[in-house]
């Protein structure tokens, strides 16, 4: 009997070379397109497998970024714009296709600042109305005829009597005060750094001082989940060094003398972060008015998510918010990351309530676990450049950061300069 046709001789099932390379992509499809569109007449086995892996790669980065855009902007599909987005939002991406036109997809903004129009008094202007005009020559003079000019007697001005002003109903009406968003700077007793202009005009300025002296419509205070208003510095390990010196005091404990030298060293290195940090400069201006604004929208809102930000009224300060954004910490698998999309919520925050001009500190470097300076100073940048490339429109006009020491002030001096503009 022949063995041809039974079941011991069954014929193995074909496996086609994307599955054996592991691949969605079809690579014996990329094979014959590289056979048809290239004067090469071999063509390795393993090109089209590389092929089909790179395209593959590239098409599923893509579309996770464009879904990440659409999710930004609160849509469930992904259109042409997203992809644009996605495209030039990432660096490598950007530089591969920076020739290739996606079709639908809309056009970046890039408009040149000189080309904007810009607000004074409230109203928009032209750039070139802002300059300052050569004055006229006065009716009082005149060209003689050696060219120079001769005065004639000026007419004599009666002197203004003054009104005395009263509080009365018929007093004086008093001058217009200066319009919220018309701020010629950050405040008195800061200093301006360093300043660099976006494509669409957005102002990007490093001041030092007090972040509660500064003169914006919302100030940004790094927080923790239960709005703790001590700044982003952990307590745990100090309070612990308390209770053992306290329990070393009472003699329920033993504990060497270099670990109380160490326990002191503790507090004052917490003291000095404490009145150092943000939220102790923003409680101290702010008073026990502000503390009441934060403990209330501690028990409406709840607990801060990681990355989530949450916006209260700033009494006794210059500003008019606070805005409070659970600061990430440094370490995670998604530190990075979170730190970008702290800054995104923050900024998107900012412009539901139309705020123009807004005070960051260095957030994410100001405790225990922090981010290296230089590392938070390129995050927040490039998450700040990123938000005005994917947003259609924006209140905000003017980023303060606020900084105290040399090390951050550098670092964000040297990464603003290198910001594209």
């Amino acid at each position: 009997m022949s063995g041809r046709g039974g079941k011991a001789a069954k014929r193995a099932k074909a496996v086609s070379r994307s599955a054996k390379a592991g691949l969605q992509f079809p690579v014996s499809r990329v094979h014959r397109y590289l056979r048809q569109a290239t004067h090469h007449y071999r063509i390795a086995s393993g090109a089209p497998v590389y092929q089909a892996a790179v395209m593959e790669y590239l098409t599923a980065e893509i579309l996770e970024l464009a879904g990440n855009a659409a999710r930004d902007n609160k849509k469930t599909r992904i259109i042409p714009r997203h992809i644009l987005l996605a495209v030039a939002n990432d660096e490598e991406l950007h530089q591969l296709l920076k020739g290739v036109t996606i079709a639908s997809g809309g056009v970046l903004p890039n408009i040149h600042p000189e080309l904007l129009k810009k607000r004074k008094g409230g109203k928009l202007v032209a750039p070139e109305e802002l300059k300052s005009k050569k004055p006229k020559p006065s009716e009082g003079t005149r060209a003689g005829t050696s060219g120079k000019k001769i005065a004639t007697p000026a007419k004599k001005v009666s002197p203004v009597k003054k009104v005395p002003i009263s509080a009365g109903k018929g007093s004086k009406k008093k001058a217009p005060a200066q319009k919220k968003g018309d701020k010629s700077g950050p405040g008195s007793g800061l200093a301006v750094l360093s300043e660099k202009t976006l494509f669409l005009g957005q102002k990007l300025t490093v001041i030092q001082g007090d972040i509660a002296a500064v003169e914006a419509d919302a100030l940004v205070n790094p927080t923790n989940a239960t709005f703790h208003l001590g700044g982003e510095v952990e307590a745990g390990r100090v309070g612990v060094v308390v209770r053992a010196l306290a329990f070393h005091q009472c003699g329920l404990g033993s504990i060497s003398t270099l670990d109380i030298i160490c326990g002191l060293s503790l507090l004052v290195l917490y003291s000095a972060l404490r009145r150092s940090s943000p939220g102790s400069a923003l409680e101290k201006a702010g008073g026990d008015e502000f503390k009441e604004e934060v403990k209330k929208l501690s028990e409406s809102h709840g607990p801060l998510e990681l990355a989530t930000a949450a916006i209260s009224e700033a009494p006794n300060m210059h500003a008019q918010y606070v805005i409070h954004v659970h600061s990430p910490s440094w370490g995670s698998d998604e530190a990075t990351e979170n730190l970008e999309k702290a800054v995104r919520n923050t900024l998107t925050l900012a412009d539901e309530k139309n705020i123009k001009y807004i005070a960051f500190p260095s957030i994410g470097s100001g405790s225990n676990n922090s981010f290296p300076k230089q590392t938070a100073a390129q995050t927040i940048l490039k998450a700040i450049s990123n938000y005005f490339v994917s947003v259609m429109a924006s209140s905000l006009k003017q980023i303060y950061f606020v900084l105290h020491d040399a090390e951050s002030i550098g670092c964000y001096t040297l990464e603003l300069a290198r910001l594209d503009s």
